[in-house]
């Protein structure tokens, strides 16, 4: 998984390139710790996201609780979206193109 983290004003954005499992759910965990506390927006870019587990599920989840709902999830594949509307979350998000 690679990560990258860009700002636009006070949109705090990390976009998610490969697998977001067990093994890499972690280092999305320590980049969501670096997100700056006075940040209007989260936005996780994940239209190269390949995979996700439900460990990289729960961390989107505290990401969420993190930002009290101001997240937006932009670009999601059709299959990742699959994921999360199997787990009910599709309804919580706020996705973009």
């Amino acid at each position: 998984m690679k990560l990258t983290v860009s700002n636009e004003g006070t949109t705090h954005i990390i976009a998610i390139e490969g697998w977001l499992d067990t093994k890499t759910s972690t280092e999305l965990a320590e980049q969501l710790e670096k997100v700056p506390e006075d940040a209007g927006e989260l936005i996780l870019d994940v239209k190269e996201m390949e995979y996700i587990s439900s460990a990289g599920l729960r961390q989107i989840v505290t990401a969420y609780k993190q930002m009290n709902g101001h997240m937006k999830i932009r670009g999601i594949r059709p299959e990742i979206l699959d994921v999360m509307k199997m787990a009910g979350l599709d309804k919580k998000f706020t996705f973009e193109d």
